[in-house]
């Protein structure tokens, strides 16, 4: 009896003593003494995740300011129609200066000439040869003097506008050279879209700009600096200034034709042909156009709008747009530490292989650069 009350006291003895070891064993990292603290070795520090590399910043768009809109304002009185004016717009191309000239100075002069003295002849037989005047009338039929004239002078004429108008037609049809800024103008209804084949085929789809009126809040609507009413589109052709341009054109639907005045360009775009034809834009500056062949309801609808810019913004608009200017290389690899590792100089020409001649006819279609429906939503309106 005694030994059993001896074994309960000491079981008794143990868990109280026990009870409050493993409580302090359990709150021991909860409440640590600053003594254990500093005696606990150091944890090893977590490395921290490397910040990701930052992507290269896109070439900024030259020709847009920071909110996206164009730069380049529509200056009155250049490369659009003028109230009141009557006669051709200011020509910027060599073949447009010389069709100026011969329109002001040879055609105008010429047709002035012949209208002037046709209507003094009709003037004159109508007083001479009437009857109050000239009873009896005269019953000559032929007089050679008068039929050799009246044949020969035509013939002179014609040739003497052949010479300058035969040179004027085959220098608008010259091959373009092999350095030219390629251009492909496809027609749509009613929309133009664009292609730069030598350019890492950089694709464009023009509308023209609506009315504030004619457009739901928050979008885009046209504004005097945009251009005038009915000619300006939310996306402008861009191209170099003293750089010969092939223009060739296409359509996906009907007959359309890419015509700009300022450029002495009138270029019809047929389903399943190419036409083409070559200029080169003296100055700078936002010129004017529109489809010139009737192609359906929306015909008047179908501006065209052209940037002409410097060689050097030009090519900054290639890069912004993902192109690449033709035989332009790629960058050399960046250098070593050391910064004369030979793996980091650029290929020698001849084991990079021939350079592609970037006039090469680029493989052409007949399919539209993208899908529009802005522009098909447009038929409704």
């Amino acid at each position: 009896m005694r030994m059993l009350g001896l074994t309960s006291i000491v079981l008794a003895a143990g868990l109280a003593l026990g009870a409050p070891v493993h409580a302090q064993n359990s709150a021991a990292p909860a409440a640590a003494t600053p003594e254990a603290a500093a005696a606990a070795p150091a944890a090893t520090p977590v490395a921290a995740p490397a910040p990701a590399a930052a992507p290269t910043p896109a070439v900024a768009d030259p020709t847009l300011d920071a909110a996206g809109k164009p730069l380049l304002k529509a200056a009155p009185g250049m490369g659009q129609p003028q109230n009141a004016v009557y006669g051709l717009q200011e020509q910027v191309t060599p073949n447009g200066r010389e069709a100026h000239w011969f329109h002001n100075y040879v055609l105008m002069p010429l047709i002035t000439v012949i209208s002037i003295f046709v209507l003094i002849l009709l003037i004159w037989v109508i007083i001479r040869y009437r009857r109050a005047a000239n009873p009896t009338p005269s019953r000559t039929s032929h007089n050679t003097a008068i039929e050799i004239v009246w044949t020969l002078l035509p013939v002179l004429i014609l040739i003497a506008i052949a010479v300058p108008s035969i040179r004027l037609l085959a220098a608008q049809f010259k091959p373009a050279p092999d350095n030219a800024v390629t251009l492909k103008a496809i027609g749509n209804q009613w929309f133009w879209s664009y292609e730069y084949p030598d350019h890492g085929d950089i694709k464009l789809t023009a509308n023209m700009l609506k009315e504030q009126t004619e457009v739901a809040p928050g979008q885009r609507f046209r504004t005097d600096a945009d251009g005038p009413r009915l000619l300006a589109t939310d996306t402008r052709v861009v191209l170099p200034v003293g750089v010969p341009i092939r223009l060739v054109t296409t359509a996906q639907d009907v007959i359309h034709s890419w015509a700009v005045p300022a450029f002495w360009i009138k270029l019809d775009a047929v389903p399943g042909r190419l036409n083409e034809t070559s200029f080169i834009i003296e100055k700078p500056g936002l010129y004017f156009g529109q489809c010139s062949e009737l192609c359906g309801a929306r015909h008047a609808y179908m501006p065209i709008a052209v940037e002409a810019v410097s060689p050097e913004v030009f090519a900054q608009w290639v890069a912004s747009k993902g192109g690449k200017m033709p035989g332009a290389k790629d960058a050399p690899q960046a250098a070593t530490a050391a910064g004369n590792d030979a793996s980091a100089e650029p290929d020698n020409a001849a084991e990079a292989g021939p350079v592609v001649n970037a006039t090469a006819a680029p493989t052409v279609t007949n399919q539209p650069a993208t899908q529009n429906p802005a522009g098909l939503g447009q038929t409704g309106n």
